[in-house]
C-alpha cells in the first residue's frame, strides 16, 4: 500500500463505521390517492373525515366532510356510493359502510344544531344560480364560503329541485332536506322560489350578477306513444312522483305497470304499492344486467312485491290490460321484437323513460351551444361559450345522480371564482392511487359491516316512513375504525419500532414521523413493515422523491390528497 493509501485509512475504518453498509435505496413517507376518494363524483376526502370519526371526534369529521360537500345527511341517504364500490376492504372481507357513517355524522349535525362557518370576507361579487337542485345548491353554497353573494332562482315552489320532487319521502325525509337546505340559506343564500328564468341576459344584467352558474335539472319527461283504447291514465312518472311529494291526489288504478327500467321506475312502483296499489309491476325492454336502476333499488321493489318483467315492450293498453311483445337480445346486446305477444293486467301506466332539461332560455344567449343530444356544449371549467356564464347538474353530458351534481357544483363554484378575480384555476396533483396489493393485511383482523337497520317489507308499503335506519355512535365508530388509511399514514408506530438503527423519529400525534437519514441503512424494515403503504422506497441517486409522492411533514392535520 503506498504511503498517502495507509495515511489515509484511518479516516477510511472510521467512515465505514459510522455509514455500515452503502445505501442503494433509502424510504420517504408519501401520500397516495385513497380509492374511495378517487371514486366520490362529490370530491370528497372521505379518508379524512373517516380518521376524525373514528377517534369520536364527529364534530371535526363532519366539518372536514362538508369542506367538499354541504350535504352529508342527505347523501348518507340518496348517494349510490360509488366509493364502496372502489374501497379496498372489499378485497379482505367487505368495504367500510362510509354512506352510513356520513349519514351518522349528518343526524347528528342536525341533532346538535351545527352550522357552516360564514366567510371570513365579502368579495363584493355577485353570482346568479339558476336551478336549486342539488348542484345549484351546492354551487351557491361553495360561492358563499368564498365570500361571495349567490341567489339561487328556481321555478318551483320550494328549493331541493329533485331532492324534493323525485325522491320519495321513504328514502329522503323532508324534514332533513329542509335542515340541510336551511344551513346553507343561513350562510345569506338568497332563494327566489317560483321564479322561472326566461330571459337570463336580462336579469343577470338587472340583477347586476357578475357570473352565472345554470343548473336546471331535467324535469321534462321523455314521452311514448302507447295506442289506447278505452284504457284507464296514461302518467309520466316525473309528473306522478312530484305531484305524491307536493301532498296532490293520485289518480291510480288497483293495478299498475311502470313503462322503464332506471331508478324513477323504481321510485314510481314502490310509490304506487304506497298510495293502495294492488298490483305494481314494471316493464322493461331490456335484461337485468342492463337496466340503468341501481341493482339494490330493483331488489327493493320486488321486496316491496314489485314484479319486473323482463325483455318486454307495451305495444297498447285497452281497457284494463296491455298489450306487451317479449324482446330477445341480438349478438350485440341490442333488444329486438319476436312478434309474440302477452297479456298483461294493469288499468294504470306510468311513464318512466328518461328526463330532458329545459333549456330553451338559453337558446338565446349569444355564444352558448348545444351537444347533439340537447345538453349544454361547456369547457373544462364548466363556462358555456357565453363569458361568465357557467352549466353543470343534468344539463351537461354525464351520469345524473344527485352526487354527480353535487360534484359539478363544486367544480363550477372553484372555476366561477377563479374568473371572478382573474385568475387560473388551480387544483391538486394528481396522486397515484393506493392499490390493495400493495397493503399489508397481516395488520388488519377481520371485522364485519355494522349492517343499518331496516322496515320489514310487509311495513314498508303502509306509510312513507323512512325505510332504512341509521347507525348508533358504537356502531358508526366501528365502522370508521375497519377503514385501512390505504396509501397515508395511520400513526400506527410499526416503523418506529422496527427500524433497527433508530432513524425513524416521532413528530407527535397528528404530525406523523420523518426519517433520519444519517442513520438510515437503507434496510427496507419500515418499508415491509407499514401496513397501509405509506412509505416508498426510491433510489439513492434520486435527488429527491416525485412531487406526487411527497407526504407533508409536521402537519398538525394532514391533507391526505383528494380528488
Amino acid at each position: 500500500m503506498a504511503p498517502r493509501d495507509i495515511a489515509a485509512l484511518p479516516d477510511l475504518l472510521h467512515d465505514r463505521a459510522r455509514a455500515g453498509p452503502v445505501r442503494t435505496e433509502r424510504p420517504v413517507y408519501v401520500d397516495l390517492l385513497p380509492p374511495c376518494n378517487s371514486a366520490c363524483p362529490a370530491g370528497e376526502n372521505i379518508q379524512v373525515w373517516l380518521a376524525h370519526a373514528q377517534e369520536g371526534k364527529h364534530e371535526v369529521a363532519w366539518r372536514k366532510l362538508v369542506e367538499d360537500n354541504p350535504f352529508a345527511a342527505i347523501h348518507g341517504r340518496v348517494c349510490y356510493h360509488p366509493c364502496e364500490t372502489s374501497c379496498n376492504r372489499a378485497n379482505l372481507d367487505s368495504a367500510v359502510s362510509i354512506h352510513a357513517v356520513e349519514r351518522f355524522l349528518g343526524d347528528l349535525a342536525r341533532e346538535q344544531g351545527w352550522l357552516f362557518e360564514p366567510p371570513p370576507v365579502r368579495t363584493g361579487k355577485r353570482v346568479l344560480v339558476v336551478g336549486a337542485g342539488p348542484s345549484g345548491l351546492s354551487a351557491a353554497y361553495h360561492l358563499a364560503r368564498r365570500g361571495h353573494e349567490v341567489e339561487v332562482r328556481d321555478a318551483g315552489p320550494e328549493p331541493g329541485g329533485m331532492m324534493r320532487y323525485g325522491i320519495p319521502a321513504y328514502r329522503m325525509p323532508r324534514d332533513v332536506l329542509r335542515i340541510e337546505i336551511d344551513r346553507i340559506a343561513a350562510l345569506g343564500v338568497r332563494f327566489a322560489s317560483g321564479h322561472r328564468v326566461s330571459d337570463l341576459e336580462e336579469e343577470r344584467r338587472e340583477g347586476g350578477f357578475d357570473a352565472v352558474f345554470v343548473a336546471v335539472g331535467a324535469h321534462l319527461s321523455k314521452r311514448v306513444q302507447i295506442p289506447a283504447v278505452d284504457a284507464g291514465p296514461i302518467v309520466d312518472a316525473v309528473s306522478f312522483l312530484r305531484g305524491v311529494a307536493s301532498g296532490q291526489p293520485a289518480v291510480i288504478g288497483r293495478r299498475v305497470a311502470v313503462y322503464g327500467g332506471g331508478n324513477t321506475a323504481m321510485d314510481a312502483a314502490r310509490t304506487a304499492r304506497r298510495l293502495g296499489a294492488e298490483e305494481a309491476l314494471i316493464v322493461y325492454r331490456r335484461t337485468r344486467e342492463q337496466m340503468p336502476a341501481h341493482e339494490e333499488e330493483a331488489a327493493d321493489a320486488e321486496k316491496e312485491g314489485v314484479r319486473i318483467n323482463w325483455l318486454r315492450t307495451i305495444k297498447a293498453m285497452e281497457g284494463a290490460e296491455l298489450q306487451v311483445e317479449v324482446m330477445e337480445l341480438d349478438e350485440s346486446g341490442f333488444p329486438q321484437p319476436t312478434g309474440r305477444l302477452e297479456t298483461l293486467a294493469a288499468d294504470t301506466v306510468i311513464l318512466a323513460l328518461g328526463q330532458d332539461t329545459d333549456t330553451r332560455f338559453l337558446r338565446s344567449v349569444p355564444g352558448v351551444e348545444f351537444e347533439s343530444d340537447g345538453t349544454v356544449r361547456v369547457s373544462p371549467s364548466l363556462m358555456t361559450g357565453a363569458p361568465g356564464v357557467f352549466s353543470g347538474g343534468d344539463m351537461v353530458p354525464g351520469e345524473r345522480t344527485v352526487t354527480v351534481g353535487v360534484g359539478h357544483g363544486k367544480r363550477a363554484a372553484r372555476e366561477i371564482d377563479a374568473w371572478l378575480r382573474g385568475v387560473a384555476s388551480v387544483r391538486a396533483p394528481k396522486h397515484p392511487p393506493a392499490p390493495f396489493e400493495l397493503l399489508h393485511l397481516w395488520y388488519f383482523g377481520d371485522a364485519a359491516r355494522r349492517r343499518q337497520p331496516e322496515l320489514e317489507p310487509s311495513r314498508r308499503v303502509s306509510d312513507f316512513g323512512e325505510v332504512v335506519g341509521g347507525l348508533s355512535d358504537a356502531e358508526a365508530t366501528f365502522e370508521a375504525r375497519r377503514c385501512l388509511s390505504c396509501g397515508n399514514c395511520c400513526e400506527c408506530d410499526g416503523c418506529f419500532g422496527v427500524c433497527p438503527e433508530d432513524a425513524v423519529i416521532r413528530l407527535g400525534e397528528g404530525r406523523r414521523y420523518m426519517f433520519d437519514y444519517d442513520r438510515c441503512t437503507g434496510c427496507r424494515e419500515c418499508f415491509e413493515q407499514c401496513p397501509v403503504h405509506s412509505i416508498e422506497m426510491i433510489p439513492e441517486s434520486a435527488e429527491r422523491p416525485p412531487e406526487a409522492f411527497v407526504a407533508p411533514e409536521a402537519t398538525a392535520d394532514p391533507q391526505r390528497f383528494a380528488r
